[in-house]
C-alpha cells in the first residue's frame, strides 16, 4: 500500500523522493504554525521543474510582469529545494527572490588552471562562470555584465535593487529600521560569483543564503565549500508543491543523527494536530462501524439473502 501511494507521488511530481520534512524554522510565517506556509515537521511534495520554470519574488511581484500576483506557500514567487553549492547535505528549501543572468560575457584565459581564482580566468575583470558556454563555444565564460528578469536591471555590472515597493515589490524583512538598516530587503552593490538564483527563508529577516556579498548584514547559509554561492539549475532539486501538515514531526522525531534537529523547532500546535489526526485514524474504524452495521442490515440485498437462506433451510 505504502509502495503504491510512493509510486502514485512519483508520478505528481517526477521527483524520488516525492517528499521533504522541513527540519528548520527559517520558512515559518507565525511562531505556531500556520497551514499554508512551510513549518518544522510539515512534509511539502517536491516537483521536479528546471529552474527556467521558477517564478522568482521580484518577477511575482512586479505589476508588469506576466506572473505578478503569482504565490506560494504564503508569499510572491516559488519555492525551491535545492542542494548547497552542490556540495551534498540536508538541503535548504527556501524562497526564489531573483534571478542573476548573464548579459556580456568575454572569453576567459583558457590556460589558467582550473582551481585559479576568477581574476586569473578574467584578466579584464568580470565575474567567471565555469557552467556558462561562452561565445567560442566552450565551458566557462567570463560575466561582465548581468539581467535580473523581473526588474529594471539589465547589462548592469553590478546589482542593487530596493524592494521597498516603487523599485522593485515590496518585501518586509519583519525588523526594526535602524541606522543603514531598512525594513525592507535591499540587495546592494552585488557582484554575483555566478549565474543563477539569490534565496532566502520567509522567516530570516532578509539575511539572504548568498550572504553579506549579497545583502548587508546577512549572514548566509554556509558549505562544505563556503557561502552558498547562486543558485544553479544542476543544484536544483526541486519547486515545492503542496504541504502536508504536521506529518513529518514522526520523521523528526525519530531522527537520531547529530546533524538533525530533531524537532526543536516544531511549533506546539502542530503535536495536537498530529495527535488529532493518529487518534482520528484509529477511532474512525470504531465510529464507522455500527453506522455500516446499520447499512448493511437495512439494505434490500441482505433482506433477500436471507429470504433465501431461509427457505434453503426449509427444503
Amino acid at each position: 500500500m505504502i509502495g503504491i501511494l510512493v509510486l502514485g507521488l512519483y508520478a505528481h511530481t517526477g521527483s524520488m523522493p516525492p517528499l521533504v520534512v522541513v527540519e528548520s524554522s527559517s520558512m515559518i510565517h507565525e511562531e505556531n504554525g500556520e497551514v499554508g506556509s512551510i513549518d518544522a515537521g510539515d512534509l511539502v511534495l517536491v516537483h521536479d521543474q528546471s529552474m527556467d520554470t521558477v517564478t522568482t519574488f521580484a518577477e511575482a511581484s512586479n505589476p508588469a510582469h506576466p506572473r505578478y500576483g503569482y504565490e506560494q506557500h504564503g508569499m510572491a514567487g516559488d519555492v525551491i529545494i535545492y542542494d548547497k553549492n552542490g556540495d551534498g547535505g540536508t538541503p535548504i528549501i527556501h524562497r526564489a527572490i531573483l534571478e542573476v543572468v548573464a548579459h556580456l560575457t568575454q572569453t576567459p584565459n583558457r590556460t589558467a588552471p582550473t582551481d585559479a581564482p576568477s581574476n586569473t580566468h578574467c584578466p579584464d575583470g568580470g565575474s567567471y562562470d565555469d557552467a556558462l558556454l561562452d561565445i567560442d563555444g566552450a565551458l566557462g565564460t567570463c560575466v561582465l555584465t548581468w539581467n535580473v528578469p523581473g526588474t529594471a536591471v539589465v547589462n548592469a555590472s553590478t546589482i542593487t535593487i530596493a524592494f521597498d515597493g516603487v523599485d522593485a515589490g515590496y518585501y518586509d524583512c519583519k525588523r526594526m529600521a535602524h541606522a543603514n538598516v531598512e525594513p525592507y530587503l535591499v540587495v546592494w552593490n552585488w557582484t554575483p560569483s555566478q549565474a543563477g538564483m539569490l534565496t532566502l527563508g520567509d522567516n530570516n529577516h532578509c539575511s539572504v543564503d548568498q550572504g553579506s556579498s549579497a545583502v548587508n548584514g546577512s549572514v548566509g547559509v554556509h558549505s562544505e565549500s563556503g557561502v552558498v554561492r547562486p543558485v544553479r539549475d544542476s543544484w536544483l532539486i526541486g519547486v515545492a508543491g503542496g504541504e502536508l501538515p504536521w506529518l513529518g514531526t514522526v520523521k523528526l522525531a525519530l531522527n537520531v543523527e547529530s546533524t538533525s534537529p530533531g524537532t526543536i523547532y516544531v511549533p506546539n500546535s502542530s503535536y495536537l494536530a498530529l495527535f488529532i489526526i493518529v487518534a482520528g485514524v484509529l477511532l474512525a474504524p470504531m465510529a464507522l462501524q455500527p453506522v455500516l452495521e446499520r447499512i448493511i442490515k437495512g439494505s434490500p440485498e441482505l433482506k433477500v439473502a436471507q429470504e433465501e437462506l431461509a427457505g434453503d433451510e426449509e427444503e
